[in-house]
């Protein structure tokens, strides 16, 4: 019985020592997963959650002291009742989850190990064995050292305990196993391999035969029940399919997902901030700071979060942030990095730098070749205000809304004019590359092309704006003196009071060289390419001459 318990002893000791430290070296990740386990779904026990983080510093203590107790022999029946009840409760905790499949990780070694919650049940009940041996044979559980060193022991592994749980929730985790460590390839962590296996799924069929219900399971095919009308079927997972390291991770605006060109971009810095409404101030200043620096170094900046949108134009307005937030799922950002704020630079998906907001000093944003220190940040971010104004109900179109948008269309030219007497066209080399278009968006949206035409042009002499931008607005300052565009950026639709839709190209002068014409400006798509993207692939472009496009519309002016 005395080496039973011997070797019960270094097992379980060693064991809690290890699956604590592992849960130590990240407490934020196991009070998500212990607010996993208070959640509605699972205990429904919602009342605790907000003390999961306390709750989850205290287990992962408490689990390692209790290991190191046990080794040194210290207050050995405080110390194997402690782990008696420790794992009696742990061991109906994951008995609970694997039964009625509710939680699929345990995190009992964080994101170090991970186990099914069968594979933690069995775990917990093996565990139950040697610390029941314990029990039995406390008598045998013998102090290592002298009583004072044993109490010294025993209290240098409370304080250091204490002050490493203290530190890791100050900084970040001091070794990361998560999937996006330093180091880490986002996209190549998303990727399922060919010969991964696939889930394994039953489908239980549910058949009205002669009045009687009867189910037929099947692994997927529709099953023929002879005379049986067909009720409804429902599907469980026997074996699940292999899951990528990265599986909930995108990057998405209202309207399209970004994840792609994102995770392709060179030197991209990523705000991560997975609750603006609960993100901290210090942290909000300090990255307004960074990004600043980092904006004007040549980097690109964006913000991730899980917060709608009234938050993220609400969190830019207090902070002046220079950058735009998009969407990402709150585990995934959570899983990302255990700040919020904190912030991580991607080189092509690829994860160069991680910090806490609280070490944004040592995040490196050295001056790239493409920096400008010049940058007008305050500038940029009223233009990237007004930007979202100017699009603000240009895609709801109605009688309503379109009044509200030529009020802001009117208040917008104004202010852009005012900038345009302060600082001339605000361009690449002032507000930066992002927000080099506002101003020509604004004049594009309002009657005064015809004044600042000239400007426009000049400004793209200049590599200040780009020049297909000025080919449009040539384009439809043309137009609307009803004359011959010329590189073919503008068309028509006509469908009101018709019985018909009339799509066309507004006439174009040389139709037959416009698509030189385009190219020479960075229109890289063909006229009739560009056609198609307009109104559709059964679209066929038709150069037509400004006496066709009149009798084209003349039902319309009837």
């Amino acid at each position: 019985m005395k080496y039973i318990v011997g070797f019960s002893r270094w097992f379980v000791g060693i064991l809690f020592i290890i699956s604590g430290l592992i849960k130590l070296n990240d407490p934020l990740g196991f009070s998500y997963k212990l607010e996993e386990y208070f959640s509605a779904d699972v205990l429904n026990i919602p009342f605790l959650e907000p003390y999961a983080l306390a709750i989850s510093l205290f287990v992962v203590i408490f689990e390692v002291v209790l290991g190191v107790f046990l080794l040194i022999g210290f207050k050995r029946k405080f110390t194997v009742w402690s782990l008696l009840g420790m794992i009696v409760f742990f061991t109906f905790l994951t008995f609970y989850s694997a039964y009625f499949d509710k939680v699929k990780d345990c995190g009992c070694f964080g994101d170090a190990l991970k186990l099914t919650p069968w594979e933690s049940f069995w775990k917990d009940v093996i565990l139950l064995v040697f610390i029941l041996i314990l029990f039995k044979g406390v008598k045998h559980i013998r102090p290592i050292f002298k009583e004072k060193i044993n109490f010294g022991l025993a209290i240098l592994s409370v304080l250091v305990c204490v002050w490493f749980g203290y530190h890791v929730l100050n900084h970040l985790p001091s070794k990361d196993f998560r999937a996006y460590k330093i180091g880490a390839n986002i996209p190549e962590g998303m990727v399922i391999p060919e010969d991964a296996p696939k889930p394994v799924i039953d489908y239980h069929w549910k058949f009205n035969v002669n009045g009687e219900e009867q189910i037929v399971t099947t692994r997927g095919s529709y099953p023929t029940v002879e005379g049986g009308d067909y009720v409804s079927v429902e599907t469980e997972t026997v074996e699940e399919g292999y899951e990528p390291p990265i599986f909930d991770f995108s990057i998405e605006s209202a309207d399209e997902d970004l994840t792609e060109a994102f995770l392709a971009e060179e030197n991209l810095v990523v705000v991560i901030a997975y609750s603006l409404e609960k993100m901290n101030p210090e942290g909000a200043k300090a990255m307004k700071l960074l990004t600043d620096k980092a904006i004007k170094n040549g980097y690109k900046v964006i913000g991730m979060s899980a917060s709608g949108e009234t938050a993220k134009q609400s969190v830019k307005a207090a902070y002046g942030f220079n950058f735009e937030f998009y969407l990402c799922d709150e585990k995934a950002l959570k899983t990302v990095v255990r700040s919020n704020p904190g912030v991580l630079e991607l080189d092509k998906g690829t994860v160069k730098q991680k910090l806490h907001w609280k070490d944004v000093d040592d995040f490196n944003v050295s001056a790239l070749p493409n920096a400008n220190p010049n940058l007008n940040l305050e500038l940029k971010r009223q233009l990237d205000s007004i930007m979202v104004l100017d699009q603000k109900y240009r895609q709801d179109y109605n009688a309503d809304t379109w009044k509200l948008q030529e009020a802001i269309d009117s208040t917008n030219t104004a202010f852009i004019e005012t900038i345009f007497k302060t600082h001339g066209y605000p361009g690449k080399s002032l507000v930066g590359e992002e927000t080099q278009d506002v101003a020509w968006y604004v004049i594009q949206h309002s009657h005064k092309i015809p004044v600042y035409l000239p400007l426009m042009k000049t400004a793209a002499q200049k590599g200040e704006l780009p020049m297909d931008k000025v080919a449009m607005m040539e384009d439809r300052y043309l137009m609307g003196k009803g004359e011959l565009q010329i590189y073919g950026t503008q068309g028509s639709s006509y469908a009101i009071g018709t019985p018909q839709e009339v799509n066309f190209i507004w006439p174009i002068a040389n139709p037959e060289t416009v698509n030189e014409r385009r190219k020479e400006v960075g229109l890289d798509e063909t006229i009739e390419a560009y056609s198609k993207r307009l109104f559709g692939e059964d679209f066929k472009y038709k150069a037509l001459t400004l006496e066709e496009k009149d009798k084209l519309l003349a039902p319309f002016n009837n």
